[in-house]
């Protein structure tokens, strides 16, 4: 199946940079082989992530989502502790909420382009 998750950064703060989006992906790629998942596209803007990937069907996707959230808030909050003090004091990075659609009205093609659009930060 193949599914569009869109994670909020908690109070939507603007913390992702260019170099944070480059890990989460690494980490996405990693995570995402060991659920035997596909990423197919992932982009984000400084106050939330997009990624279109596909699930195998017995994946449980609230499980999924929950330990991509767990592990990657986890990681880049030890990476980046410094960085990110200056937005949360407490040791956040998501909001407890997230959306995930199953694409399969639209074309996998639209959904991509419209992942790859989003205004990347630069720095």
């Amino acid at each position: 199946m193949t599914s569009d998750l869109v994670v909020v950064t908690k109070y939507r703060h603007k913390c992702l940079t260019k170099e944070i989006l480059n890990r989460l992906k690494e980490i996405i790629e990693n995570l995402f082989s060991k659920w035997k998942c596909i990423l197919i596209e992932f982009n984000g803007e400084a106050d939330h992530i997009h990624i279109l990937f596909e699930a195998p069907p017995q994946v449980q996707l609230s499980k999924l989502i929950n330990n991509l959230k767990t592990v990657t808030a986890r990681l880049i909050r030890k990476e980046y502790s410094e960085y990110l003090t200056k937005f949360y004091w407490k040791p956040y990075l998501w909001n407890r909420s997230y959306l995930i659609l199953s694409s399969g009205g639209a074309p996998i093609e639209i959904i991509k382009r419209y992942i790859q659009e989003q205004n990347t930060p630069d720095d």
